[in-house]
């Protein structure tokens, strides 16, 4: 458990993708009418207002779009992480979804074992899900990324 940490809390849309995550699976919300593709997780597809919800398996490989390297003054239960780490990846299935998360060296690395020196744009990666992270309120495996 980390005090402080700001996690999501799931909720009746975005229960799925954080259930599918614990699976080991990079799942977003596809439009069961249009086949629309969304993230972050919502009720109604926003192209053609339907409310029929599947979930599309993706291949778990993207590209980082964008990056940044939070340096102190955080909120404490970042500080003793810091430098780190956030990479924007955008999906090789669709490139307008983009998921935020940390490069790590592997599945077991820490966010601040890549030197951000390192990263660029366009780097391919792939995703993995490390251990569940704990904020006193609830655990959630969240998506993380390695060099692929």
């Amino acid at each position: 458990m980390i005090e402080g940490m700001l996690l999501p809390e799931p909720d009746e849309d975005s229960r799925p993708f954080y259930e599918f995550a614990a699976a080991g699976e990079l799942r977003v919300q596809r439009c069961g009418s249009c086949g629309t593709r969304r993230m972050p997780p919502r009720p109604m597809c926003p192209h053609c207002r339907s409310f029929d919800v599947d979930w599309e398996l993706l291949s778990g490989r993207g590209r980082i779009w964008s990056f940044a390297v939070p340096h102190p003054p955080l909120l404490p239960a970042y500080a003793g992480f810091a430098p780190y780490n956030v990479v924007v990846v955008e999906v090789d299935e669709d490139p307008a979804i983009r998921f935020v998360g940390n490069l790590l060296v592997d599945a077991e690395g820490a966010v601040n074992d890549v030197d951000p020196a390192t990263i660029t744009i366009g780097e391919p990666v792939r995703v993995v899900f490390p251990a569940p992270v704990d904020d006193g309120h609830g655990a959630v495996v969240l998506p993380q990324w390695v060099r692929a």
